[in-house]
């Protein structure tokens, strides 16, 4: 897994990645933000759903234990073994949105990350027990490390996805 050596290291690799990941969708219409290939698990929407949905996640975990509640990862209601489920709560959650507003919503949805992690010391991003949540899994990760997972790493893998199914598309 990929490493930082500063807080600076990981916003500017989440800036760079998300603007790699949501400038791969300017080209697909509106029309085919649906369309499924079996080669492709998901379509364009649920791509951008998936991502929205983690950054909520992480950023819903935080505020639940500065609240004081009991936080439930991944979600209440859902298990670690379950994640198709959380997923397409995802889909289902973003899908009467436009391409056009899902992009957009993305670009904000990013930019409060950055400012949310712009608010912690680097001890918290960086040592285990940094947040009581990001200790919650037997791994015990730093919360840099479910930042990572949930944004960089899947901008580049769904970016893989998304470059596929443009060129299914294409060919059809």
């Amino acid at each position: 897994m990929q490493e930082y050596s500063s807080k600076n290291a990981l916003i500017d690799e989440i800036k760079k990645t998300a603007n790699l990941f949501i400038g791969e969708f300017e080209d697909i219409s509106e029309a085919n933000k649906d369309t499924r290939y079996q080669e492709v698990d998901r379509t364009p929407q649920e791509i951008i759903a998936y991502q929205l949905g983690w950054m909520g996640l992480l950023r819903s975990w935080d505020s639940k234990e500065h609240e004081g509640k009991e936080v439930i990862t991944p979600e209440p209601g859902y298990k670690w073994n379950q994640l198709g489920a959380l997923y397409q709560s995802f889909y289902d959650k973003y899908r009467d949105k436009s391409l056009a507003q899902l992009q957009q919503l993305f670009v904000d949805v990013v930019d409060s990350l950055i400012e949310w992690l712009n608010g912690f010391s680097d001890e918290e991003l960086f040592k285990p027990g940094g947040r009581k949540w990001a200790a919650s899994t037997s791994s015990n990760w730093p919360v840099w490390k479910w930042v990572h997972i949930n944004t960089v790493a899947p901008f580049k893998s769904f970016r893989t996805k998304i470059r596929k199914w443009k060129k299914i598309h294409a060919a059809k």
